[in-house]
Parts: structure tokens; sequence; C-alpha cells
């Protein structure tokens, strides 16, 4: 995961509008959402990016597999509770309005049995009119290998410059990240393998409707990778 670069996370993904992104949450919620409760699990929380405009509004938990992610998560918020563990097959006390699962994380879920797996997990911890919001990874047709891409970042006291080439390995998108930062210490340099499952928006579908759930595609979604709307039917 982000586990060598956890220091700079936050920082080269500045360019995310979290502020927007909450904001279209909280429309969708409104207008799903049939329970009565303000009960809310960030799967896959990293360092809780959507959690400074999501809180006014909701009693919120966070979960995330990379222990170094919510460590810095439970520094910006020391007062929201916390869980490591596997968004496949963790299991939390007491069940939840609404469940986010943003950035494409459910990549990270690498073969289709355990995305589904993954799905019936967040769906069995809904409350009855509860909603669950899945931000998907890039579709199988829209993955593009070969193609470069590249960020740079400039802060007061470090330089990074981060880049990679998209690869298909095994059925998976593979992901090196090559970092070069700079800090007043010295210059370093290391890698970062990430594998992420490419799944069709069929098998989101047909994931989230066999976990119980009604659903609702929106193909454009928070950055342009779509949205999955599943409601937990109150009765």
């Amino acid at each position: 995961m982000f586990t060598k670069s956890t220091r700079f996370y936050d920082a080269v993904y500045g360019f995310k509008d979290y502020a927007g992104e909450s904001e279209q949450l909280l429309g969708l919620i409104k207008q799903y959402k049939s329970s009565d409760g303000n009960a809310l699990l960030d799967v896959a929380c990293g360092t809780g990016g959507h959690i400074p405009y999501l809180q006014e509004h909701f009693q919120i938990e966070g979960l995330d597999l990379d222990e170094n992610m919510l460590v810095v998560a439970r520094e910006r918020f020391p007062d929201i509770p916390f869980h490591q563990g596997d968004m496949v097959d963790f299991e939390l006390n007491g069940s939840f309005d609404v469940i986010i699962c943003l950035f494409s994380s459910i990549g990270y879920a690498k073969t289709e049995s355990r995305m589904r797996q993954a799905v019936q997990t967040m769906a069995d911890h809904l409350i009855p009119g509860g909603v669950l919001i899945l931000e998907p990874w890039i579709s199988p047709d829209q993955w593009k290998p070969g193609d470069l891409h590249g960020l740079n970042v400039v802060e007061p006291d470090f330089r990074i410059t981060r880049m990679n080439i998209s690869e298909t390995r095994d059925n998976l998108s593979f992901v090196e990240f090559h970092y070069l930062v700079g800090t007043p210490e010295g210059i370093h340099y290391f890698t970062e393998e990430h594998e992420l499952g490419l799944f069709p928006t069929v098998s989101y579908l047909d994931a989230l409707q066999n976990a119980g759930l009604d659903v609702i595609h929106d193909p454009e979604g928070l950055i342009g990778r779509g949205l999955f709307i599943g409601m937990k039917p109150a009765s």
C-alpha cells in the first residue's frame, strides 16, 4: 500500500477536492438514506481526508488495513474511533447508517471473489434503510497499459516527484510508483508497488445486488470513475 509514502500521502494527493466531494456525498446520503441515525463508517479511510467535512453531520468511525495511515488519522482526529482491519472480512460491533468506501480502494480487493466478499461485509454492517457509497477502480475497458503518469509536489520543507507506467499483470492493474523525495536531510529514492483488480461495472452491480442492496450507478461519480449507491431495504 502506501506504507513507504505515508508521510507524504496528503501532499501527493493534495489535488483532491475533499470539500467538494463531501458536499456531493451529503447530497446523495440525504437523497437515498432512509434510516434515522447518523452513524457513518469510512472504509479504507486512509488519513481521513473527508472527515473534516463530514464530522459535523455524522458520528464517524474509520477502518483501514494500513496501520501507518491510521497513526496519521488518529493524530488528526483523536476523538474518532479508528479500526485496523481488512475491508474484505472486518467485523465491528454495531451497524451503520452510512458506509463509504472511496477513492477506488475497493480495487485493492484484487480478485472478484474478494471484491464480492468486501461488498457483502459492508452490506452486513448497514442498518436497514442505510446506504453504501462505493467508488470503483478503473474498469478493464478504461485501463490503458503503457500510459506514463507523473506529478510534482512543492512544499516549504520537501519536494516530491512521482512517476509510473501503467501495466497489466495477471489480470490486475499494476502500478509501481517511483518516488524522488528531497528534504533538508537529503534526497531519497524509493518505490511502491500497487496491484488493483480490474472489475467491470456489471460485476460491481451484481455484487451489490447479491448483498441485498438496491443499486443506483452514477457513471461520473466524484472524480470521473463512477459511483455506486447501494440502499439496504428498510424492512
